[in-house]
Formats: C-alpha cells, structure tokens, sequence
C-alpha cells in the first residue's frame, strides 16, 4: 500500500471529516460517522479509490 494522498489532499481530508462528524453531532444525526472516512484516508495517507483510479497526489 503506496502513498498517493499529498499534503494539501491531506490537510482537506483532516478538515472536512471534522466538519462532517461536527455537523453530524450538532445534528444529532448518525450521518456525522461519514467523516470518519476522510479521516482515516488522511491518516493512512492512501486513499482506495485513487488507487482504483490509479491517480495520486504525492509529489513525484
């Protein structure tokens, strides 16, 4: 499992799967547990469907 998730991929990665889970709790909706996933492609720096897709965003 290579990298293929960059820093700025990244850093929007970590923002935005906050912003859902804060969303989903001030909603008191389960909806908020999809954040999760940008979180964790953030943290394993990989991210399947780009591996899928055969793209990357890591500098080369």
């Amino acid at each position: 499992m290579s990298k293929n998730v960059g820093s700025a991929d990244r850093n929007i990665r970590l923002i935005l799967g906050t912003l859902i889970i804060v969303a989903g709790v001030a909603l008191q909706s389960w909806w908020g547990l999809i954040g999760i996933v940008p979180l964790l492609t953030a943290g394993l720096n990989f991210c399947p469907l780009y591996a899928v897709l055969g793209m990357s965003t890591t500098k080369k």
